[in-house]
């Protein structure tokens, strides 16, 4: 039996964006080819993966965790909302 502390089941960030990246690929596939299955497919990837992210970003503690300026920039060069706040939040003080 499994016990209800299973690390696997904890939302994670770097699971969420994998996910993101693989549902955005999967959806330009679709477009691509005009295969629905696919682009219907990859957009609820992405959808389940923004859902992960956002429960990883509540449970994650910025003064302990994150990378700081460098998710920051990361999150700012990839459109990625989430991923900048996170890395403010967890900037070091210089």
């Amino acid at each position: 039996m499994s016990s209800g502390n299973n690390t696997n089941q904890q939302p994670s960030l770097i699971g969420g964006h994998a996910e993101y990246v693989k549902g955005a690929a999967e959806s330009t596939i679709g477009s691509v080819t005009g295969s629905h299955a696919w682009t219907s497919s990859g957009e609820q990837a992405k959808a389940h993966a923004v859902n992960t992210m956002k429960a990883a970003g509540e449970r994650r503690d910025p003064g302990t965790q994150g990378y700081g300026k460098v998710e920051q920039k990361l999150g700012e060069v990839a459109g990625c909302e989430g991923m900048a706040k996170e890395g403010a939040a967890s900037k070091k003080p210089e």
